[in-house]
């Protein structure tokens, strides 16, 4: 029989869990030519999540599924609690979806349909999203990064609620640096990626944990490590702005001998000084950002640290 591994990453939802891993055993019982485990990553949440997770893994599955657990000691962030999830799966297909009941779990098998037919990656796709206008906005500078520094194709749409094949899994947890980018790793391991659609429910409880300061911490991480197009970008705007400077010196200077009673112009060699000055120092500040990335990573800064392991094979060991 083959393996479906489910990874769900766990903040704030001690009161939707129960209802994530209901549906998954309901679905899974219908699924009956397949073998199943839970991997529950507890991402240092405040509330009672960890609790709820100790008492999941503590129960028995209404089907033939196996239920593990990991919590971490402090909150390392979304991707780095998929990045330990993967890290303890054993299916041969492997699924991540969301803990608040929003990404439809009674529909995994859509997307394991798509890896029977061949495919390496399948991204679950909307028609409606039901999140909210924060997070929708989040969503499409995401999609405009991933598309420019990563080479995301134009059609592809990317959530968190995926399937991969092994393979890509184990490509996936090769990456030990500090920084983990789940999109870029998968794009990364192959390009025979698809979509398939489903539904997106309202959220049951509370919101989305992602605030501004995630989302940027987010997508620095996903063109930092994975694309030196920045850099690259950088070089160009200022060879185009060195390009400009010259022509504009040269212009000064001609228009001089020309006209010799105009005024140079104190404001406009102000404005210059202030508008090449900040370009500088952005660009000195990207350069920055990549440095210091690859200090901590070289310092082997970790992706996660475990505090606790419930129903996992080291933690029998």
């Amino acid at each position: 029989m083959k393996k479906i591994s489910f990874v769900i990453p766990c903040y704030r939802s001690e009161k939707t869990l129960g209802h994530v891993l209901a549906e998954i055993d309901g679905k899974m019982q219908e699924m009956q030519e397949y073998e199943y485990e839970v991997i529950l990553v507890n991402d240092c949440s405040p509330d009672h999540t960890l609790e709820e997770i100790r008492k999941l893994c503590a129960e028995r599955s209404s089907g033939n599924g196996i239920r593990k657990g990991l919590s971490f000691s402090r909150n390392f962030g979304q991707h780095s609690a998929l990045m330990a999830g993967l890290r303890e799966t054993k299916g041969d297909y492997v699924v991540c979806l969301d803990d608040d009941g929003q990404t439809p779990a009674n529909e995994v098998d859509l997307l394991i349909g798509k890896l029977e037919e061949g495919f390496d990656a399948v991204y679950a796709k909307y028609e409606h999203k039901q999140h909210s206008a924060f997070r929708n906005l989040g969503s499409k500078v995401n999609e405009l990064m991933t598309r420019v520094m990563l080479e995301k194709p134009k059609e592809l749409f990317i959530s968190s609620y995926f399937a991969v094949r092994r393979f890509v899994v184990e490509d996936m947890i090769r990456y030990e640096n500090s920084y983990p980018y789940v999109i870029g790793l998968v794009l990364r391991s192959t390009k025979n990626i698809t979509n398939v659609v489903v539904n997106h429910r309202n959220r049951e409880e509370g919101s989305s944990g992602y605030t501004l300061k995630k989302l940027l911490g987010l997508w620095f991480n996903g063109f930092t490590a994975f694309s030196v197009k920045p850099l690259r970008i950088a070089t160009a705007l200022g060879s185009i702005f060195a390009m400009i400077g010259f022509v504009y010196g040269f212009y000064t200077i001609l228009k001089k001998f020309l006209v010799p009673d105009v005024p140079t112009g104190f404001s406009a060699t102000m404005a210059a000084i202030v508008f090449f000055g900040g370009m500088i120092m952005l660009m000195l500040g990207l350069i920055g950002e990549y440095v210091g990335r690859i200090y901590i990573s070289l310092n082997n800064s970790p992706q996660y640290v475990i505090r606790e392991r419930i129903n996992t094979e080291k933690e029998e060991q």
